[in-house]
């Protein structure tokens, strides 16, 4: 324990120069009290056993990191037997947490030794006999999470976790067994086996964590598992959701990443108790200073409708919106399926299919191998170095616009174009666009996708109607809808206040001219698609991605409606039909 003395000593001999006075007693007591040797302290008082035992005791109670005591004036009495001494203490007790007071005491002289008079005011002036002190922290309650609209997403809540201790459970097989039995209602993970297998990975000595369950559902478990032998429990504060369902794509990451921000100062007080500890009167108080809330992008009434939105599809299915113009996240929504395989919404990585001709388009036209009002041929196949590709069910248009080409998704029409592309003009367009473009955000893991050079005219075919190596996320596909949308490509965000780090900054915007024409074509495909013509305003594109054997298709429909931009993306679906049903959802929920 660090000690520290400071004293402003009187001279010796306050009463004349025949030997040590008052001032000197004084100052061995509290120079003896500052060090912590109590000892000492109490044997320059006149009641040495009464004294140590007190304090003995506010020492343990208060365990400082430091106490300094300052002698202040020394007055003698008229009988010259007797003196008073003002005195200052200050106890730290670390972490910024400084108490001070003054206080006075009686020095006596005894056989011509001065000694400090005891009584409980030597340690405090409003401490009483037969009375202690304590100190008692008080932790504020962590701040919450709160979305764009101040609407709450997390909030402090008590868990209970549940432990195994092996070593004293006994039969530990059974009580593994019992706990499953209990437990899986909350994670069809947690099975006896699970349980055993944990326990025997802990260290030696340590608990195995079973669960960590919130306040009600450890109340409905704990008859049934409250008795068993070599089970424990903890409790403490931690953020929640305000519901289970709610954002779990997203939250865990962001309580992660704010959880130690958002404890606050903790308060404390010292307090005076009597002999049974409880508190007689307060000395002390610093109350404790919550911190301010943590601010998320996410709009709890778009992640709610993404959620919605989603409901009832039995393939991995997900929706990622964001604000077009700012890129800030507004929802991050997977179904159970989908969260089984983690957070593929932000990462994961598949076909882009026709949603990938918004980028084919550009480059197109760019490159001057078209114009949107151009006419082209959309037969029902072609063979670009030897390699067939089909419209889907080999629909023949003829000759049209290169905007209705795109409007009817003609596969042959952008695979011919995009073999007189240069090898890396897609690759470029796409990460003008945010797709293959690196983020480092703080409270979540992206993966924008993939569009590497193709190496030849076949890749370079494949790749122009998404499949070949292209890849993307659904959260790629919305960052290039809002970079259509709002005309230049937004860094994403999650977290308010934060920063997101770019390997892309200040990319080349695409012509404002040409993103024109792109957001008429995407107007377009929603005129064609009758289950979006209810919908004014919305710009979008279909995709039906084939994978695997190339007899299944994921469905994706990519978009915008003002500054909200999205994409939707429902995993082996056959066709963009479920897509585009799910985004009519979606669109319904945020009117």
């Amino acid at each position: 324990m660090a000690v520290l003395l400071t004293a402003s000593l009187a001279g010796c001999g306050l009463f004349g120069d025949s030997g040590p006075g008052p001032a000197d007693a004084a100052s061995d007591y509290l120079g003896a009290f500052a060090a912590g040797d109590n000892a000492r302290a109490a044997g320059v008082t006149d009641s040495p056993e009464s004294a140590q035992a007190l304090l003995d005791e506010v020492r343990a109670k208060l365990s400082p990191e430091k106490v300094s005591a300052q002698l202040g004036n020394v007055a003698a009495n008229e009988d010259e037997t007797s003196a008073w001494a003002n005195f200052e203490v200050a106890w730290d007790f670390g972490h910024g947490r400084e108490w001070r007071y003054g206080g006075r005491m009686e020095l006596r002289s005894r056989d011509g030794a001065w000694q400090v008079h005891w009584t409980s005011k030597v340690v405090h002036p409003e401490l009483q006999a037969q009375q202690s002190i304590a100190l008692e922290n008080e932790q504020p309650d962590l701040a919450p999470v709160l979305d764009r609209d101040s609407a709450l997403l997390m909030s402090p809540e008590h868990v209970v976790s549940v432990l195994l201790e092996p070593a004293k459970a006994g039969d530990v097989r059974a009580v593994a067994g019992a706990l499953a039995t209990s437990l899986a209602r909350f994670d069809r993970a947690i099975t006896q086996k699970s349980i055993l297998d944990g326990a025997a990975k802990a260290k030696e000595g340590q608990p195995y964590q079973v669960v960590t369950l919130r306040a009600g559902d450890y109340e409905r478990v704990k008859p049934r598992i409250y008795d068993l032998p070599g089970v424990r429990f903890t409790s403490s504060p931690r953020l929640l959701p305000v519901d289970k369902a709610l954002a779990p794509t997203v939250l865990p990451g962001v309580r992660k990443l704010v959880e130690d921000e958002l404890i606050g100062k903790s308060g404390w007080r010292v307090y005076t108790t009597d002999v049974s500890g409880a508190e007689v009167a307060e000395l002390h108080a610093q109350p404790p200073q919550p911190a301010e809330a943590a601010r998320v992008t996410l709009s709890r009434a778009v992640q709610g409708a993404a959620q919605a939105a989603l409901a009832g599809e039995r393939t991995a299915s997900m929706i990622v919106a964001m604000e077009a113009s700012s890129g800030e996240l507004l929802a991050v929504a997977q179904n159970p399926v989908a969260d089984k395989e983690g957070p593929v919404a932000l990462t994961g990585r598949y076909p882009p299919g026709s949603t990938f001709k918004i980028v084919t388009t550009i480059a197109a036209v760019e490159e001057g191998k078209a114009r949107p009002d151009q006419p082209v041929g959309c037969p029902p196949t072609v063979v670009i170095d030897g390699r067939e590709i089909p419209n889907n069910d080999r629909f023949d248009k003829g000759t049209l616009p290169l905007h209705s080409a795109f409007a009817y998704s003609c596969n042959t029409t952008f695979a011919t174009l995009a073999a007189e592309l240069p090898a890396s003009s897609m690759t470029d367009v796409a990460r003008r666009l945010g797709l293959g473009a690196d983020f480092v955000m703080p409270g979540a893991t992206t993966v924008t996708g993939s569009v590497p050079p193709a190496t030849n005219v076949v890749e370079r075919a494949e790749d122009a109607i998404g499949q070949g190596k292209v890849v993307a996320s659904p959260f790629g596909m919305a960052l290039v809808a809002s970079t259509v949308a709002s005309g230049t490509m937004p860094t994403p965000s999650l977290l308010s206040g934060s920063e997101t780090e770019s390997d892309t900054e200040n990319p080349d915007k695409v012509d404002q001219a040409l993103l024109t024409s792109l957001r008429s074509m995407m107007a377009e495909v929603v005129a064609l698609t009758p289950a979006l013509k209810p919908y004014p305003g919305v710009h979008g594109k279909t995709g039906t991605a084939q994978f695997g054997d190339g007899k299944r298709s994921h469905g994706w429909f990519v978009g915008f409606r003002g500054d909200l931009a999205f994409a939707v993306l429902i995993t082996d679906a056959g066709t963009s039909a479920k897509a585009v049903t799910a985004a009519t959802k979606f669109l319904n929920g945020v009117r």
